[in-house]
């Protein structure tokens, strides 16, 4: 069997068997942002918000797969910050089972946003339905001003 070297490091790799190839990781050197970036802040960091204006109010959408309406909170502070918030916890591990592969996010995340000042802060509604939670904030009605025609003369 020919052996080929590696194109990205000093071990060898059988050209016959194309998964012994060695696995370019570009961010291999990087291991100390785990440390500066402990795991719990991982599903703040993936936490995905969308925020849109309607006519009517501004809509804001979280997807929050996994977690309990229970789990997730909803706050107004005075200076009209939206602050959704919550906890997605680590499954227990079981000593009788093997775990080959854990991706999944877990830990606290808190996402703040400021809002305009033509918000009704005393009407603001929030649902979860299928993962997605879904905050409305009403609008205050702008009046449109009222247009008196005026007769001219001459």
């Amino acid at each position: 069997m020919a052996l080929i070297p590696s194109f990205f490091g000093n071990q060898r790799s059988s050209m016959f068997d194309p998964f012994s190839l060695d696995v370019w990781d570009p961010f291999k050197g990087f291991s100390s942002l785990s440390t500066r970036f402990p795991q719990e802040t991982s599903a703040f960091v993936n936490t995905r918000i969308d925020w849109r204006e309607t006519p009517e109010a501004h809509v804001f959408k979280a997807d929050l797969p996994g977690l309990k309406k229970e789990e997730v909170k909803v706050e107004i502070e005075d200076d009209r910050v939206l602050q959704i918030s919550g906890e997605r916890n680590i499954e227990k591990e079981d000593k009788n089972e093997t775990w080959h592969r854990v991706e999944r996010s877990s830990g606290k995340f808190s996402r703040r946003f400021q809002l305009p000042e033509n918000v009704k802060m005393d009407q603001i509604k929030a649902s979860m339905e299928n993962g997605v939670l879904t905050v409305t904030v009403p609008k205050v009605e702008v009046k449109k001003p009222d247009v008196k025609a005026i007769e001219i003369s001459g």
